[in-house]
């Protein structure tokens, strides 16, 4: 079987787990690797029997380059992309997909007027529990969902999570967009488009950072839903669970990973049952996530996560950072 050749621009933690994933793939290979450190990309191509280039120009030029995986800092995704599309390569695109709407703009006309393809990683929606609570909102068995509520926290950037750029929203878009674009999204695919965004927040621990450290964001649906993001880097005891509460039941998941994974479930009236989220088979997400984009190259059809879905994840995520600073709702979409 014929294999997509794949490029990889950014060969960090991220671009080593998407090249680990697609060496799961019947249909597609890494053939080359780029990144700014040099031993990163010859590490990466030496563990995939692919050639490390000297530069991105020599990835974009290489004819077994089909497809390229952008890896790299968020910052940097606009330019890689659009150098990619001009070359005639299709795009998956790590989140968050860019720092600004402009960035996103430029990306997802970039692909369109070369006819590639462009997808973003939002992998958490190839996440057992997240799935799930799509899966059983979607059916219509619980009605429409009122309220959905979602929290993430940790601690403060540490180890190699603190170089310089990820503590300016400049470069990095703040843990709103480089972490919590996977909460937003996670939101958006369960309960629809957001209408309006407030936010209040502030820095509180990490006096490095230019952009809050805690964050709470409620999320007006256009379908009159309401939605509430508690996040934050100021936590000793850190945790990711949530809710959904529908006009007939409720979905509770109190642990989207460990021991406590799975999602309780209950229709008004009944008694909840626990669906452990080790019962809950799927394929390894990352993988799955590579499938499905080397699947629409394969089949020309529309990615599974357009640019159009990661560039509303970004849009939330500012109008959230702009009410935090007016304090006041700010309606979607945004002025660009």
């Amino acid at each position: 079987m014929a294999k997509i050749g794949v490029g990889i621009v950014g060969c960090g933690g991220m671009g080593a787990a998407l090249a680990q994933g697609l060496a799961g793939l019947e249909t597609a290979r890494v053939v080359a690797a780029y990144d700014e450190a040099p031993e990163r990309a010859a590490e990466l191509a030496g563990k995939h029997g692919a050639r490390a280039c000297a530069n991105y120009q020599e990835l974009l030029a290489d004819k077994a380059v089909e497809a390229v995986v952008v890896a790299s800092p968020q910052f940097a995704h606009p330019a890689n992309t659009v150098a990619a599309a001009r070359a005639g390569k299709h795009v998956f695109c790590e989140k968050p997909m860019a720092v600004t709407l402009e960035g996103c703009d430029e990306m997802i006309a970039a692909c369109r007027a070369a006819g590639v393809k462009l997808m973003i990683g939002q992998v958490c929606r190839y996440h057992a529990v997240h799935g799930k609570v799509r899966e059983l909102v979607a059916s219509g068995e619980f009605g429409r969902p009122v309220c959905m509520t979602v929290h993430r926290l940790g601690g403060t950037w540490g180890g190699a999570y603190a170089q310089s750029w990820r503590l300016s929203r400049e470069t990095s878009g703040g843990n709103l967009l480089e972490i919590h674009s996977h909460e937003i999204d996670f939101m958006r695919w369960v309960c629809g488009d957001v209408a309006a965004v407030y936010a209040t927040g502030g820095v509180y621990v990490d006096r490095r950072l230019d952009y809050p450290d805690l964050t709470l964001v409620v999320m007006h649906f256009a379908s009159g839903a309401k939605g509430l993001l508690h996040t934050g880097q100021v936590s000793a005891i850190g945790g990711y669970g949530g809710r959904v509460d529908c006009e007939r039941g409720s979905l509770v998941f109190p642990a989207i990973w460990g021991a406590e994974a799975g999602i309780h479930v209950a229709k008004t009236g009944e008694k909840a049952t626990f669906l452990p989220a080790s019962e809950l088979r799927v394929e390894d997400p990352v993988r799955h996530e590579l499938r499905d984009f080397i699947d629409s190259i394969l089949n020309d059809t529309v990615p599974a996560v357009p640019g159009e879905e990661g560039r509303a994840a970004v849009e939330v995520g500012l109008a959230a950072y702009q009410s935090v600073e007016c304090e006041e709702t700010v309606p979607l979409p945004l002025p660009v």
